[in-house]
């Protein structure tokens, strides 16, 4: 990957490098696409290295995390380990049941470890060995049943591995759910009593001597409110003799549940140190408070309404002893009131006009910045034109020398290219004279060769040419070569060799 990554930045700097090589002098019209080519490559290679760094920031970062933690984990393991596990604590012996039950959950789980490994190593091998065979396959049907076979035997090992591992994880899940709960609720229940203090623990201890209800509660109250105390008192408080934390999840959990019998599994899920019997009679318990704290609530609704109809029987009594004081004092208040009503119009329509002239001097303000900028923006536009005007002006007399620099490049090349074909013209003609030249010479050769070889036939027509008489008997006489025959020879090798015949020379090879 990081070879990848070089062979890739490699590749954007040096296109990078092209674009900017190929500039304004290389470029020619098309220069400002080439200006354009360069900067998104420059760009292109600069967000490249961005992300880079970026991923190389979040790699780091992870490490660094992942370190920190494991050192964190060694650290808790070691002070664990320090407080449960060291003989001189005064509660060793009650840890030593939890570093046996420590030991032999870790030996279980290494064994688990190693059989699971096991199966596992066995299943991959199969997988491995089909592998192996589809790399040659053949087309016979004994192949394919051995295939199937194999991938027979492969997913029912797996399938029976999943099926057996199932049950376990869920019952470990379960056993987890439970010792979270239970683990969460006594956290929650330490929080809370190292946050209580000694005057809020008191109401709900019962109170150790026996006090007269009636030194308690007055003789005034409802008999519904007496009644509802004396349960309390008698109950324990609120909570029934219950902490304020195992209370409030009883509660919540009935609630969740709206008072079904199905909550009580789930409030001993929360409250471990409680039992069945205990919840079933807090919720006896609960029931009864309820019925008399709503006969209490009804009873003192009702002890209301009637302090409300004294009080207003009261009141109307007072009411019509108090009307003539009353109307006096309306009309002094009503007077004030006229007063202070004038002194508010003249404070108004002074802060009114006050306002009035801030708002103009703002708008006043704010017209002289809007004409400023405006100024400001027209001679940013005049100023721009005027670059445009020079940049296109200078554009058109670049294009002009370029048009003229290819129209004088061109004239040249038609010249040379007219001295070019007017050389190979003359050069064609020279060949063409030289050609017809030896063709003509090669004619008279010819010619001469051939009125050579008539001479001669004619020369060896004259030699070969006899005229002969008619003469009959020649035909009785000896050939020439007979006559050579019968001659009589003398004796060989006597006298010296003076003539060697041999066979006549062709007149075409006479003279070579």
């Amino acid at each position: 990957m990081a070879a990848l990554t070089t062979v890739v930045a490699a590749a954007a700097a040096e296109a990078g490098s092209r674009a900017l090589a190929s500039g304004p002098c290389a470029a020619g019209p098309s220069q400002n696409e080439s200006y354009s080519g360069t900067q998104d490559g420059v760009r292109a290679f600069q967000l490249y290295n961005w992300k880079q760094k970026a991923e190389q920031a979040k790699k780091i970062e992870f490490i660094r995390t992942a370190e920190k933690l494991r050192n964190q984990v060694a650290n808790i393991e070691k002070d664990k380990n320090g407080h449960l596990y060291n003989k001189k604590n005064y509660f060793r012996v009650d840890f030593v049941i939890l570093e046996e039950l420590e030991h032999k959950l870790v030996n279980s789980r290494k064994t688990e470890r190693v059989k699971i490994q096991q199966r596992l190593t066995k299943i991959h091998d199969n997988v491995k060995r089909l592998q192996q065979q589809l790399k040659d396959v053949k087309s016979t049907p004994e192949f394919v049943e051995k295939l199937r076979e194999m991938m027979e035997e492969i997913e029912n090992a797996i399938n029976t591995f999943k099926e057996e591992q199932r049950p376990i994880y869920e019952a470990l899940i379960t056993e987890e759910k439970i010792a979270t709960n239970e683990l969460n609720a006594l956290e929650r229940k330490i929080e809370t009593w190292a946050t209580s203090n000694s005057g809020t623990e008191r109401p709900f201890k019962v109170p150790s001597c026996r006090v007269s209800l009636d030194i308690v509660m007055p003789h005034t109250l409802p008999e519904e409110v007496v009644e509802f105390e004396k349960f309390l008192q008698q109950a324990g408080g609120r909570q029934g003799g219950w902490d304020d934390y195992d209370h409030q999840y009883f509660l919540k959990v009935r609630n969740k549940h709206k008072g079904k019998p199905s909550y009580i599994k789930e409030v001993l899920l929360y409250l471990p140190g409680r039992t069945e019997e205990e919840v079933q009679l807090h919720e006896k318990w609960y029931q009864k408070f309820l019925s008399l704290e709503e006969r209490k609530k009804e009873s003192i609704q009702k002890w209301k309404t009637k302090k409300q109809k004294e009080r207003k029987e009261m009141l109307t009594l007072k009411e019509k002893s108090e009307e003539d004081l009353q109307q006096e004092d309306f009309k002094k208040q009503k007077e004030e009131q006229r007063k202070k009503q004038k002194l508010a119009i003249e404070a108004w329509k002074k802060q009114k006009i006050m306002e009035f002239s801030m708002k103009q001097a703002s708008q006043l303000k704010e017209e002289e910045e809007k004409e400023r900028k405006q100024e400001k923006e027209h001679q940013r536009q005049l100023y721009l034109k005027l670059l445009l005007e020079k940049y296109t002006q200078r554009k058109k007399e670049q294009e002009e020398l370029l048009k003229l620099d290819k129209e004088m490049k061109e004239k040249i090349e038609r010249e040379e290219r007219r001295k070019m074909s007017i050389n190979e013209i003359t050069r064609f003609h020279e060949r063409d004279l030289h050609k017809l030249e030896l063709k003509m010479l090669e004619r008279q050769a010819k010619e001469k060769e051939k009125l050579e070889k008539e001479r001669r036939l004619a020369k060896l027509r004259e030699k070969v040419e006899v005229n002969v008489s008619r003469d009959p008997s020649r035909l009785y006489k000896l050939t020439k070569g007979w006559e050579e025959r019968t001659k009589e020879r003398g004796p060989t090798g006597a006298g010296p060799l003076l003539h060697i015949p041999h066979r006549a020379i062709p007149t075409w090879r006479q003279g070579l």
